[in-house]
């Protein structure tokens, strides 16, 4: 990998003279996926616990977590069907939307991203349901 010569250290390809377009490096692409997963996750691992504690307060220990996992699994399952579906159809989307001149702002990169947090909050609901229920003497 080669340095560009105006001396800043950044690592360019070289593929065209005079271009300086950055290498891309797995922490470039990797670290802001990552953040969005992962704070999504402890959002919902957060809701997880509110509502299983919630529902265990009113309702059986063993009815909470059970809900509570039911909740998040159909939010994590509606969020991959979802994500799936910005990658097949986005594109289409797209340019029926300029087609026809909507000016609307959706994406398909923005669908994907809403469904990953989707997807991601509900996996962290179905991850911590149980082990609150738990706590409440399941």
């Amino acid at each position: 990998m080669a340095t560009d010569s105006s001396g800043d250290g950044v690592p360019t390809d070289g593929s065209r003279r005079g271009e300086r377009r950055p290498v891309a490096t797995p922490s470039g692409w990797l670290r802001p996926r990552a953040r969005l997963v992962l704070t999504s996750v402890g959002v919902g691992a957060a809701v997880g616990v509110l509502l299983t504690a919630a529902l265990a307060l009113g309702y059986d220990p063993a009815f909470a977590a059970r809900k509570a996992f039911g909740v998040g699994l159909l939010a994590f399952g509606f969020g991959v069907v979802g994500w799936s579906g910005s990658v097949l159809a986005g594109p289409g989307l797209e340019n029926v939307q300029r087609h026809l001149d909507t000016g609307s702002d959706w994406s398909e990169t923005d669908s994907r991203r809403a469904m990953a947090r989707v997807a991601s909050a509900g996996f962290g609901v179905a991850l911590l349901a149980p082990p609150v229920a738990g706590l409440f003497g399941l």
